[in-house]
């Protein structure tokens, strides 16, 4: 699968599942994983979460997390491997183009003070298709 090709199947999995598994890594170098809510425009992958929570004091000390796409009940039966640094926004934007009513359970609104969206910049994605398909993508080197 060439690398046009394989961004577009990334970008296709990520639209075909809701929820991942989210890894940081917490207090005593121990992993930590949770399911969240993923959103993305293209290869820009967004999660939203109340800036209180154990995960924005972990990306703290340790901005480098996983994110496991796929497989589950309801999504797509491709499974991506999202190897990502994590940083934590409150850009006004971007709280408005992620919000959307099933965030309303947790904030008031895309203005809520405690809303915050973790901003993933992928390192690495691994994409294995159900019918045996598979690609790496790595990020562009830095020049």
């Amino acid at each position: 699968m060439d690398q046009k090709a394989l961004e577009q199947t990334i970008i296709k999995t990520l639209g075909d599942n809701k929820f991942g598994s989210f890894g940081t890594i917490e207090a005593g170098n121990k992993p930590k994983v949770r399911y969240m809510a993923v959103f993305h425009e293209g290869l820009n992958i967004y999660l939203a979460t109340d800036r209180k929570t154990h995960k924005v004091e972990e990306l703290q000390d340790n901005p480098h997390v996983f994110l496991l796409l796929g497989y589950e009940q309801g999504g797509g039966k491709d499974v991506l491997e999202i190897e990502a640094n994590a940083a934590v926004t409150k850009d006004d934007g971007l709280r408005a183009k992620v919000w959307n009513e099933s965030l309303e359970k947790w904030f008031s609104g895309p203005e809520d003070p405690d809303y915050v969206i973790l901003e993933l910049t992928p390192t690495r994605m691994e994409y294995m298709g159900q019918n045996k398909e598979h690609g790496v993508w790595q990020a562009p080197s830095p020049v």
